[in-house]
């Protein structure tokens, strides 16, 4: 056996050693070349194979005629660019006359097959214009999020889409956002991954656990406000409806209308004040809705009214006085009483993960993504953290967020705690706790990492 066969049989061990145990690493060192060979190869005989071909035009067809020559094949999409990322291919398509991307998007299975890649998904990019984004690998076994990030001040990375792009929770596009779960679906860790997310940032958080407090006071040292029961609850989102009517009198008194100023600078919401006047915005964080919408009796009632009440008219107004709602429970449907599908209604953003039932599904996507409800009732059990995420206007994209431990997130908000902003309104909300160096014994390092 010569040195060279030797060399060639470890190379193989070790590119199928990769591929099994790692194969992130796989597809950065053998894959992406394997992959663009192959897409390159292929490329003609899989575009005719999957019907995306057109016959030539009869211009072509004339001139071969008069030359005397073989006619001509039919031409595929013309291949604009093919960029490696590191989870798999982008490849960018120029259709030809009487293409439709609909066509694309419904090959985009058959063209996963013939490339022999992991996923294919399409978007148009621009009239004519549609880009696929192939996986080489199950990106969303095991998610290690790239180090590099495209954030904004409201914009923060929270899952991988399973086209291995980074799912981001965009505040200022998408304000209000509503996530269903059922026990152990990973819900609670992605409502971590938010909050570690947020903690660094120059933003307050409020937050509403009516299961004593379990999930968010141990994160409490980043939290300018907390409440643990439906109580606490009420006055608290009845100090935020205070807040948020506030801070549009101010934005009124700084509105700059006069006849001279651009309308470009014209304030409308806290983002168009100067940054020295502009209040602190706030997300407020809900873990399960269904405890404030539930009652026993006629008092109950009527606090349940008013936290739904104030509930609707934060999602209805807060946007533009900086005010974002995360709202997260089993179930949201119309038996939790009157006005929960009118509050449903204003959470543009819908995440769900594993839900027991069809109707739960519906509950998130029924009004604006049927395939998507579908999508989520067939998560399986053994994969806690993967989640459908879809909004408004229809598109809907299978993500899953990075596992963050309870410990992991209590480090993170407890190493910027000095960030957290007092706001005056929420004061006697704001949770009171000994320095950390003096109680040791508070650490929460027995309470187990909910999924």
């Amino acid at each position: 056996m010569t040195g060279l066969t030797v060399a060639l049989l470890v190379v193989v061990a070790v590119a199928g050693l990769l591929r099994w145990l790692r194969p992130a690493w796989y597809w950065l060192t053998f894959g992406v070349t394997l992959a663009a060979l192959r897409v390159l190869v292929r490329y003609s005989s899989v575009m005719d194979a999957c019907r995306l071909t057109v016959p030539p035009s009869r211009w072509r067809l004339s001139l071969a005629r008069l030359t005397n020559r073989p006619v001509p094949e039919a031409r595929a999409p013309r291949i604009l660019r093919l960029r490696p990322t590191r989870t798999g291919l982008v490849l960018r398509l120029k259709l030809r006359p009487g293409q439709d991307a609909f066509d694309v998007s419904a090959a985009t299975d058959r063209l996963r097959h013939s490339f022999a890649m992991y996923g294919v998904t399409s978007r148009e990019v621009r009239s004519g214009v549609v880009e696929l984004r192939m996986t080489g690998y199950d990106v969303l076994k095991r998610v290690q999020m790239p180090a590099k990030f495209d954030c904004a001040p409201m914009r923060i990375p929270v899952a991988l889409r399973e086209d291995g792009a980074v799912h981001y929770r965009d505040y200022r596009a998408i304000p209000h956002a509503l996530t269903l779960g059922a026990t152990e679906s990973g819900k609670s860790v992605y409502q971590r991954n938010l909050v570690a997310e947020l903690a660094p940032r120059d933003v307050a958080l409020a937050g509403i656990d009516c299961k004593q407090g379990v999930e968010l006071f141990p994160l409490a040292r980043r939290f300018s406000a907390l409440a643990d029961n439906p109580d606490t609850a009420a006055d608290l989102l009845d100090a935020l409806v205070s807040r948020m009517e506030g801070i549009y009198q101010l934005i009124r008194i700084e509105q700059r209308i006069a006849a001279d100023v651009p309308d470009a600078e014209i304030a409308a919401d806290i983002w168009d004040l100067h940054p020295d006047l502009r209040p602190t915005p706030i997300v407020v964080l809900v873990d399960e809705v269904a405890e404030l919408a539930l009652f026993a009796n006629k008092e109950e009632e009527k606090r349940r009214d008013r936290i739904i009440t104030a509930l609707a008219r934060l999602a209805q107004l807060g946007r533009a006085a900086g005010i974002y709602l995360e709202i997260c429970g089993q179930r949201f449907g119309s038996e939790l009483g009157k006005g929960i599908t009118m509050l449903r209604a204003q959470l543009t953003g819908r995440t769900a993960h594993r839900v027991n039932d069809e109707s739960s599904a519906n509950m998130a996507f029924g009004d604006i993504a049927p395939n998507a409800a579908l999508a989520a009732i067939q998560i399986p059990a053994d994969t806690p953290g993967i989640a459908i995420a879809g909004d408004a206007t229809g598109g809907w994209a299978r993500i899953r967020a990075p596992h963050t431990s309870l410990r992991q997130a209590v480090n993170i908000c407890n190493r910027h705690a000095h960030l957290t902003p007092d706001l005056p309104e929420l004061s006697a909300f704001r949770p009171v706790l000994p320095h950390p160096a003096k109680a040791p014994a508070l650490a929460v390092e027995n309470v187990p990492a909910a999924v």
